[in-house]
């Protein structure tokens, strides 16, 4: 019985251990900061709170530009050449969020939240006409600041209905949805966005499910969102193909 009784001890002290490392580790787990790749792309930045924040550029004239937010392990201008190429006409602003590309401070869901909304009003006090593209994680960013400032035109690239779901179904074991503190729940965003959306998908998604896609999609008014599958890519993948600047471009 003492035995036993040590057995459970041990257990249930590994468990809790195991939920204080899984907490203290999350943030390790959520974002990826990636230095910025040397290229001909214009350079800009801004401050938000005292935090200096690295912008990618691609700069036109006139009143339409494109606010850009990317994976959690993606490097922003890398992603120059697709958008250029989907949207010729509009200047193209690429946010390294707080700890990338040189951007200072942490990244957390809220401080990128808030960085998103000050990066807007920074640039659709010059350009009017904005459209927002938010890729994987950045799919999360884009909405919310939908659904809370004036845009043209919304892109989702493979997103998800929320992380804390697909951190849920890839923990079961630990209690996430009281540990977890980027949640990043789209859906509760969703329906607040009054633009035309499109959600681009990559039929081999190896990270988010379609069904996670799926459901997020059914938060839209009806009618409200476009739905593009590339064939045969994965979550990583997907802009290689031809289709993709297609998707992203509506056609």
């Amino acid at each position: 019985m003492r035995l036993l009784v040590a057995l459970l001890v041990l257990a249930v002290l590994a468990y809790l251990g195991a939920c204080v490392a899984l907490y203290l580790m999350q943030r390790s787990l959520l974002y990826f900061p990636q230095p910025r790749a040397l290229g001909l792309q214009a350079l800009d930045a801004f401050r938000r709170d005292g935090v200096l924040l690295q912008l990618t550029v691609r700069p036109r004239p006139g009143p339409r530009a494109l606010l850009y937010f990317g994976g959690n392990g993606e490097d922003v201008s890398a992603s120059v050449g697709p958008l250029a190429a989907a949207f010729p006409d509009r200047e193209l602003v690429l946010l390294h969020y707080r700890g990338y590309g040189g951007s200072e401070g942490v990244p957390g869901e809220e401080a990128i939240a808030g960085d998103a909304l000050a990066l807007h009003d920074r640039v659709h006090a010059a350009h009017p006409d904005v459209v927002v593209v938010g890729r994987s994680l950045g799919s999360g960013v884009a909405l919310r600041l939908a659904s809370q400032r004036p845009v043209e035109r919304v892109v989702l690239v493979t997103p998800y209905d929320s992380v804390l779901a697909l951190a849920s179904a890839r923990f079961p074991m630990f209690p996430v949805g009281l540990m977890l503190r980027d949640k990043f729940e789209s859906w509760r965003y969703a329906p607040r966005v009054g633009a035309p959306v499109t959600l681009v998908v990559a039929e081999l998604d190896e990270l988010i499910p379609t069904a996670s896609s799926e459901r997020l999609r059914g938060r839209f008014a009806p009618g409200q969102a476009q739905w593009r599958v590339i064939a045969g890519a994965g979550h990583n993948t997907l802009s290689d193909d031809p289709a993709y600047v297609r998707a992203l471009a509506g056609d």
